[in-house]
């Protein structure tokens, strides 16, 4: 089996940032696949008239994203900077909670992590079903959580930094919003695994958080 690291966890969290530190020291792959999500969104909001709730329109989007990707990760695609913007966001949050869409996004997701490419040693994924649906037989889960508090603070400090006029007030219930449908929706909620090991990064830095992950990815694969 294929070194596998599922990371999972809401929004602002860190795990993104984990997950990309980690497979660069690790020398694994790496795969956002909230991306792919966020993707499929973009898709929904550039089709004029489209709603990324209505479930036709949304597989349309991922109709529209498999021509783009061309079956090849990494591409522009995924790498549009337009992607992470709030309302790229907010349309992968809608997009996730349509099971015919996770289904479609499934296969890509799992051929990555069973064969993230020539010269990588294995692979990194996070996101929010990594580890209970994606790859429910990874190595090593890892679920990163941090308090909603934090986790606002975190987001409105970002987009600041992008220019966006937001309130602290507004990011928390945007966010707390966020967390309920993809805590709640049926097609597969955000949870953490049965096995997964639990790192709350409230009062952890990055380094803190890389630190603490790399010493479980040592015991789980047995590295020195």
């Amino acid at each position: 089996m294929t070194n596998i690291i599922a990371i999972d966890g809401p929004a602002a969290s860190g795990k993104g940032t984990l997950a990309r530190r980690l497979a660069k020291a690790l020398g694994y792959a790496y795969m956002d696949t909230g991306a792919l999500y966020r993707a499929v969104g973009f898709e929904v909001l550039q089709a004029a008239g489209r709603d990324p709730e209505n479930e036709a329109d949304a597989l349309a989007g991922c109709v529209a994203l498999a021509a783009k990707l061309g079956g090849a990760i990494g591409t522009l695609a995924l790498a549009n900077p337009e992607l992470r913007s709030e309302e790229c966001g907010d349309a992968a949050s809608k997009v996730a909670a349509i099971q015919s869409v996770r289904d479609a996004l499934l296969d890509i997701q799992r051929d990555f992590a069973a064969n993230p490419g020539e010269g990588y040693k294995g692979a990194v994924l996070d996101g929010r079903d990594v580890g209970t649906i994606v790859c429910p037989n990874a190595p090593l889960k890892l679920y990163i959580t941090a308090s909603l508090e934090i986790r606002a603070e975190r987001r409105m400090k970002e987009l600041q930094l992008k220019g966006k006029l937001v309130t602290k007030g507004a990011v928390l219930e945007d966010m707390r919003a966020r967390d309920a449908r993809d805590k709640a929706r049926a097609a597969a909620p955000l949870r953490a695994a049965e096995d997964a090991i639990v790192i709350d990064t409230s009062e952890l830095n990055a380094d803190q958080v890389l630190e603490t992950a790399l010493e479980y990815a040592k015991k789980a694969f047995l590295l020195s």
